[in-house]
């Protein structure tokens, strides 16, 4: 494949029908009103020369390079700026203007290095096509140094680990400015000084790594010259091919153009026929890559008879031999309930799918479980219940069309930063935020958005909250009734329990913490909104009563019509890149893909008559069973496919303790994780740029993902499972993925009408996709609900059991950094390392004066259930008694001290609220004395 060239179209496409008929260089053209003369001209097959103008962003006019000609029209109007009216007559190749653009490039180059040859740009740059396109040959004004008073010696900023901006190539266009404000929405960079004096600048003057960029890449993209440059690029050259795939990291699943020099990955592109992203990305999906080609990348099957034991390598076939054998062994010997496994959310559908077949299939039971237990399984339980199906209802874009966002327990600027830049947009074009939180995320304030209401409540209250604000939306008479009268069933039920006075946010504010007028400001502008939005992330479900909080969103949605269209919704900020998709493909022990019930005879023989063989109709064991079973010795081996449990799972303590009780652990995954220190067998797996098959995103889009290269190891990850079947005795082979898709298209309807070359023609779908909906379903139940009607269910507010105490008086919870990624193996393999090289434990001033805890000190995080050490960081961020750190590094191993604790539905982990203790590490005492000491001496 050659490179992907985009067409620019200089200025973006307005909505509407093309009612607006114009006449360019002879060619007639129809488009919407306010379309630009620029982009009309584009429609008709024509380019007009440009430099400050691109179709990412709002024209701006300023480098004149584009002007034209209109018939009745003075002087040389600018065609980005000028909008089409009907019956125009446009010329854009007179000599007039000709001369002029040739005037305004004499300009640009005589201010610009003539190093075009050894540029790194070079064949890539804008400034060297206008040059050529205008016709320019010489330069009458000089250049270069000869040329006077010049920018040539500007300096190059080289602080960012992943570009460089050479500010002596700059043209001052505004572009990387623009991007930064209107792409992004950090408004980082800025243009310093007027006219000559003009400059780009991070800030107030500072590198890069100072000010407050957040490394997104959007400067980069939109940078039409050399200035803002890859360092990759420098180093490796232009790249000569494309590859269009789909992000790795976070539930966004942004759409990328890899492109390559030979073999050799150069860079990742944002695409802008990515229906998620639309040309944009984050510091993760841009730049951090490198972990795919990391030294410690595992490329060869090892085993071990025992953890103690040294790791040996070994073949595939011996590999593949010992696994089946082993677990035939155990099996044999202790049940056929004593083996299982756990699927991932980072590899893709067909992966998943072909291990939990192997587990219902081959093994023999339904012990599949998935990392989303640990994260949004209360996501599926509450949505299925309340809607009757287990996703999100919107499209990414629809946060566009929203008037209120009721924000609760996400930090999408952190967690989804692409998503997050499209919120900012429409909340800075006047939307309202109700930001839901124990912390002030960066939402709440910046310089460029307010939050209108922050709820500061305590953790572990989030069903009280909502309650409160459901009561207020009921006795002050807020409720649609046309809506939910003709679409919903139990409403007066439900009506009643929320009505009463136990309900009032009055009573609920000791519990909460929220002041009762804040929470019914805040109620009844989401209720009085005409589009209100819920986005919500782990904060809402890493609680006891996190199905229960989903269930009331659910009821929130329904009671004020806010569901069934564009601006509106119950959303989930899914964390990892395909956790959607791995529960779509029946990765929970209770359900078959398609969120089917493993009890269901019709759904049962389905596959039984597919795949040959019984299937059992009860339930398997989930995570935590597994682990307590593999304690109590009735459950005995565990294939891992890439998820280091040891490290994301809660308790820590008690994981290692299961998975060193287990006789067998196969782990799949790209390093020697925590998880693999307790495995006898390690089977290396592929990195996205490897694989071929689909992942699915927090919008249920379907996105396809392309191998950029040949797999590392030799082999797919489906490939590695079919062949575990086979050799257990099992007969399991496809001969690509495509074909695993087809299965699953066959076997599940959501998904009856998805194919790779229906995804390769179209882009992407998101799901139901199926004959009633050939073209996928942005928006869920806009006409009824899955189910039927909306189900209003009673939500009890009952308080978690973990409370902090004398000896443990503080609350922690826990939360991701923007540079790091889960369990941080990808991303500490990165330069990312150079923003968050380490976990930090967040501390009210109030909390730590009273510890003697100073900014920086390390200091012994402890529970009930572990402890550990890290640096800590005073910050206002949190409310007095509540703490705050994330997990990205397992030096850290911050679920160490999280409990068994889960919710009651789902068994999903109550990582938001541990009561803890807070003291000065005894290693940070000594330093303490021994500078004291120093000082009392005369010493520095």
């Amino acid at each position: 494949m050659s490179l992907l060239k985009e067409p620019d179209f200089g200025t973006p496409a307005r909505e509407g029908a093309a009612t607006v008929e114009v006449t360019i260089d002879g060619v007639a053209v129809a488009v919407p009103p306010g379309t630009s003369v620029m982009r009309a001209a584009k429609e008709a097959g024509i380019d007009i020369p440009k430099l400050c103008a691109t179709d990412s962003l709002e024209p701006f006019g300023s480098c004149r390079l584009c002007v034209v000609e209109i018939d009745g029209a003075r002087g040389t109007p600018a065609s980005c700026t000028t909008p089409v009216a009907p019956g125009m007559v446009v010329r854009t190749q007179t000599d007039k203007v000709g001369k002029l653009r040739r005037g305004v490039m004499e300009l640009y180059i005589s201010d610009h290095p003539l190093d075009c040859l050894t540029c790194s740009a070079n064949g890539d740059c804008e400034l060297q096509d206008m040059a050529g396109v205008t016709g320019l040959r010489e330069v009458r004004y000089g250049s270069g140094v000869e040329a006077g008073a010049n920018h040539m010696d500007a300096p190059k900023d080289t602080s960012n680990p992943y570009f460089d901006f050479d500010a002596s190539k700059c043209i001052a266009c505004s572009r990387c400015v623009r991007a930064c404000d209107e792409v992004q929405g950090t408004i980082a960079l800025t243009i310093e000084g007027r006219g000559f004096d003009s400059k780009v600048a991070a800030g107030a003057g500072v590198p890069f790594m100072e000010s407050d960029c957040v490394s997104c890449g959007a400067c980069v993209q939109a940078c039409p010259t050399a200035t803002l440059q890859e360092k990759s690029v420098v180093e490796l050259g232009m790249p000569t091919r494309s590859v269009v795939t789909t992000c790795a990291y976070c539930g966004v699943g942004c759409s990328f153009k890899a492109e390559l020099r030979g073999d050799e990955l150069v860079r990742m592109v944002p695409y802008s026929g990515g229906g998620a992203n639309e040309g944009h990305s984050c510091v993760k999906g841009r730049f951090a890559f490198g972990y795919a080609s990391h030294p410690d990348r595992v490329l060869t099957p090892m085993l071990r008879e025992s953890i103690a034991d040294e790791w040996r390598e070994v073949s595939w076939e011996e590999a593949i031999g010992f696994t089946a054998r082993r677990l035939r062994e155990i099996q044999a010997e202790h049940g056929a309930g004593s083996i299982g496994a756990i699927t991932s959310s980072r590899t893709t559908n067909e992966e998943v799918y072909a291990v939990q077949k192997m587990v219902r299939a081959v093994f023999g039971n339904n012990n599949v479980d998935t990392c989303a237990r640990v994260c949004h399984s209360p996501t599926g339980y509450g949505l299925k219940q309340t809607f009757g199906t287990s996703a999100g209802t919107q499209d990414f874009k629809s946060v566009g069309k929203a008037d209120v966002v009721l924000l609760i327990g996400a930090n999408p600027t952190d967690a989804h930063p692409v998503f997050a830049s499209r919120m900012k947009r429409r909340l800075r074009q006047g939307a309202k935020l109700v930001v839901i939180d124990p912390r002030r995320i960066d939402l709440v304030r910046t310089p460029h958005i307010e939050a209108a209401h922050h709820l500061v409540l305590r953790p572990g209250t989030n069903v009280a909250v909502l309650n409160a604000m459901a009561h207020v939306i009921v006795t002050e008479g807020l409720v649609d009734r046309a809506f939910v009268e003709e679409r919903c069933e139990d409403v007066s039920e439900w009506e009643a329990f929320v009505a009463r006075p136990e309900h009032s946010p009055e009573a609920l504010a000791e519990i909460t913490g929220v002041p009762a007028e804040e929470l019914r400001a805040a109620a009844r502008l989401y209720a009085e909104a005409g589009n209100g939005a819920i986005y919500y992330g782990l904060g809402v479900t890493e609680h006891s009563q996190g199905s229960t909080t989903v269930m009331a969103m659910a009821n929130l949605a329904m009671a004020t019509g806010n569901i069934g269209r564009e601006g509106v919704g119950v959303n989930p900020l899914r964390g990892q890149n395909n956790v959607q998709g791995s529960c779509d493909m029946g990765s929970f022990p209770h359900e078959l893909p398609g969120y089917r019930h493993v009890g269901d005879d019709d759904v049962r023989g389905i596959y039984e008559q597919l795949w040959g063989t019984p299937i059992l109709s009860e339930p398997g064991l989930r995570i935590p069973n597994m682990f307590d079973s593999a304690i109590d010795g009735s459950f005995r081996a565990l294939f891992v496919q890439g998820e280091d449990i040891a490290q994301s799972d809660p308790n820590t303590q008690h994981v290692h303790a299961a998975l060193a009780a287990l006789d067998l652990v196969v782990v799949q995954d790209l390093f020697i994780n925590e998880t693999a220190k307790f495995a006898h067998v390690l089977l290396p797996g592929t990195s996205f740029l490897e694989k071929d098959g689909t992942f699915i995103n927090a919008e249920r889009r379907i996105n396809r993902v392309r191998p950029v290269m040949a797999p590392k190891t030799g082999k797919q990850e489906w490939e590695i499972v079919c062949e575990i079947a086979q050799a257990m005795g099992y007969p399991m082979h496809y001969d690509s993925a495509a074909q695993i898709m087809d299965e699953i298209a066959f076997t599940t309807p959501t998904f009856a009408g998805v194919s790779f070359e229906q995804l390769d023609r179209v882009g992407s779908v998101q799901w139901p996709c199926n004959e009633a909906a050939p073209d996928g379903t942005p928006i869920m139940h806009m006409n009824g609900f899955v189910r039927g009607k909306g189900r209003f269910m009673e939500t009890v507010y009952v308080p978690t059991s973990e409370r902090s105490t004398r000896k443990y008086p503080l609350i922690l919870t826990t939360g991701r950094i923007l540079s790091q990624y889960n369990v941080g193996a990808q991303t500490r393999r990165t330069a990312n390392v150079a923003w968050h090289p380490e976990d930090l434990l967040e501390l009210h001033p109030h909390d730590a004066e009273v510890r003697g805890v100073n900014d920086g000190d390390m200091v012994v995080l402890s529970s009930r259930v572990g402890r550990t050490t890290l640096r800590a960081v005073i910050s206002e961020r949190m409310p007095v008694g509540v703490c705050y750190t994330t997990f990205h590094h397992p030096v850290t191993g911050a679920n160490v001290v999280t409990t068994e604790l889960s919710d009651w539905a789902t068994n999903c982990p109550e990582y938001k609220v541990t009561a803890v203790q807070v003291a000065v590490a005894p290693e940070q005492t000594a330093v303490r004395a021994s500078l004291e000491s120093r000082t009392a001496v005369g010493g520095e």
